[in-house]
């Protein structure tokens, strides 16, 4: 697959002008997500992901336990600032209502309450990653 830097080019500069931090295009069988590093440096970092429409359509998985989906569009943090204590853990027993991730929207920290008693099965966002409303976070059991 080619990919057109001029699209790259032009969306860089739509991130720019518009003070953004992540764009996303999409076009046939071809997705463009051109994102920057909140860093305090003065340069800028750009990653570019593209990939075929086709391979991202899988079957869906056959899940075991309880779903916690997320419930705003934002970035998921499994601890409350870096290098501290992760609220969750695969393997750990909690319990309804107990903080189990913080998603981060508009600069105000959300804290993702679990939906049901048990153990953690699987955690399925990484931390600093974006995340969907309704995209399953972890899995309880």
């Amino acid at each position: 697959m080619k990919i057109d830097k001029n699209i790259i080019k032009e969306l860089t500069d739509y991130l720019n002008e518009f003070n953004l931090t992540e764009i996303e295009y999409t076009d046939k069988d071809t997705k463009i997500k051109v994102s920057k590093s909140n860093s305090s440096s003065s340069s800028q970092v750009v990653s570019v992901a593209s990939s075929t429409l086709a391979s991202t359509k899988e079957k869906p998985k056959t899940v075991s336990g309880t779903e916690v989906k997320s419930p705003i569009i934002g970035t998921a943090y499994h601890s409350p600032e870096p290098g501290a204590k992760k609220f969750a853990e695969v393997g750990k027993r909690i319990k309804k209502g107990e903080t189990i991730m913080i998603v981060e929207a508009m600069k105000t920290m959300n804290h993702v309450p679990s939906t049901a008693d048990g153990i953690i099965k699987e955690i399925c966002v990484e931390d600093g990653q974006p995340v969907e409303y309704g995209q399953t976070i972890i899995i309880v059991e």
